[in-house]
């Protein structure tokens, strides 16, 4: 067993939202008791002890949108690379980058964004990959790195038509021989390892190629796929695939439905969040992206008004959860020139909708400390100088405390990260090893030495 006391708990469960001396006992990979520190203890008796040192105790965060693939892009500058619009921006930077991605690069990419997730106290990532330099076997790449780290890791590969029928095809049978092994891994009892079936954007997948997605998943699991992301969707839908609307064809084609997500989102009409809406399809909104890309800001008040789920994730821009927090909140008041909106929604977001879309995939109560819930626990270094109490713990999350907080994170009952010290992780080793595959990356990109 495993206590984690001394510590101000915040549990997310409305029945027990916060204990003021309390603990978190663990066995195994479950929650098994939250409660005050003293009434614990004795439930605890020969168990292993995690110091909080009076910070925070709280459930591991939960990202539900990022791309491994960018993870060696840290301080790159690409020779050329000079976009003056999103479609520049994917073609001089990004699909550069996939398109001359290694399977020891994606392995590297892998360790970079799980390690830095770790220290930012995110124990669940959904990830949206690419590496069409090689395609075959790179989302079981990944899925080796995050079980070697111990992250939580929802995984899709992004089919595209953008480098021809051979890439295409080599995605889609990527993403189909990853979920199968999901789902038998899933009977096994695996529950840190999910699949979901990915797709680029509606502008690169052609009818053809949204029919052979639809049958190679055959109802495995839900589609991952970015929408209205910038207006490259929306023009070629109406001038080149008989003028319906992305989302209109994503019904034509099957790939809506409660188990889908859709990234991003923007520019999207009212009649096609009807479509979403009715259909039951999740939303990820990735707000410090959208203004980075300079593609505009999503209509996340609109979503929730009208009854849509809608989740956050940072599309790779940080690893840092709380930051997107402080960021959604400030580009939605901004859009909507209104200082009072957008709270509600932030929270729900990050501490509602990212849990429920991680416990979907993951068959474990994901982001609460409650009996029963999966043991993903992370300790803040957070010491309020203002009350600090059940009735104000949102307004400390979104004005005190940010990723580099975490001290500690335990994930699935195995503590991985400890006092800001990697526990059993020889980071030392990934990090040389990392920096040789980005020099090689960078050398390619830039046809020089690093």
């Amino acid at each position: 067993m495993l206590l984690v006391g001394n510590g101000r708990v915040i549990t997310r469960d409305p029945e027990n939202p916060y204990i003021e001396n309390g603990a978190v006992l663990i066995e195994g990979d479950s929650i098994v008791a939250v409660g005050p520190e003293a009434d614990l203890k004795a439930q605890a008796i020969g168990a292993s002890y995690v110091d909080a040192k009076g910070g925070v105790i709280m459930p591991g965060l939960v990202n539900c949108h990022t791309h491994i693939y960018s993870g060696l892009a840290r301080g790159l500058a690409i020779k050329g690379c000079n976009p003056t619009n999103f479609l520049e921006n994917l073609e001089q930077q990004w699909w550069k980058i996939d398109d001359n991605l290694t399977l020891d690069g994606t392995r590297a990419s892998a360790y970079a964004t799980i390690l830095d997730s770790i220290r930012d106290g995110v124990t669940t990532i959904f990830d949206h990959h690419a590496s069409f330099c090689e395609i075959p076997g790179s989302l079981f790449a990944i899925k080796d790195v995050a079980e070697e780290c111990g992250i939580r890791s929802c995984l899709c590969y992004e089919v595209s038509d953008r480098r021809g029928a051979q890439k295409r095809d080599e995605s889609i049978k990527e993403n189909a021989d990853f979920a199968k092994w999901a789902a038998d891994a899933r009977k096994d009892g695996n529950h840190m390892v999910a699949a979901m079936f990915g797709g680029h954007a509606t502008f690169t997948l052609s009818d053809e190629t949204m029919d052979m997605m639809a049958e190679a998943n055959n109802g495995l699991t839900g589609f991952h796929i970015h929408v209205c992301e910038g207006m490259n969707d929306v023009w070629d839908s109406r001038q080149n695939r008989g003028g319906i609307s992305p989302i209109e064809r994503l019904l034509q084609h099957d790939l809506l439905g409660p188990d889908t997500m859709l990234g991003h989102c923007i520019h999207v009409t009212p009649a096609e969040m009807d479509i979403i809406k009715e259909s039951g399809t999740w939303l990820v909104n990735n707000p410090e992206s959208n203004m980075g890309n300079a593609v505009g800001c999503a209509p996340v008040l609109e979503f929730f008004r009208r009854g849509i789920p809608v989740c956050m994730g940072t599309d790779a821009y940080t690893h840092d959860m709380l930051e997107s927090l402080k960021v959604f909140l400030i580009i939605q008041r901004h859009n909507a020139a209104m200082p009072n909106v957008g709270w509600c929604e932030d929270m729900s977001m990050l501490f509602d909708n990212n849990p429920k879309m991680a416990t979907k995939y993951f068959g474990r109560t994901v982001g609460k400390l409650a009996p029963g819930a999966a043991a993903d626990v992370i300790v803040m270094d957070y010491k309020p100088f203002t009350p600090f109490s059940d009735e104000n713990i949102d307004g400390h999350m979104l004005f005190g405390m940010m990723g580099k907080n975490c001290r500690t994170t335990i994930i699935d009952g195995k503590v991985l990260y400890k006092d800001r010290e990697f526990v059993g992780i020889d980071e030392e080793r990934i990090n040389a090893w990392t920096m040789e595959q980005s020099k090689k990356l960078w050398g390619t990109l830039n046809e020089r030495e690093y």
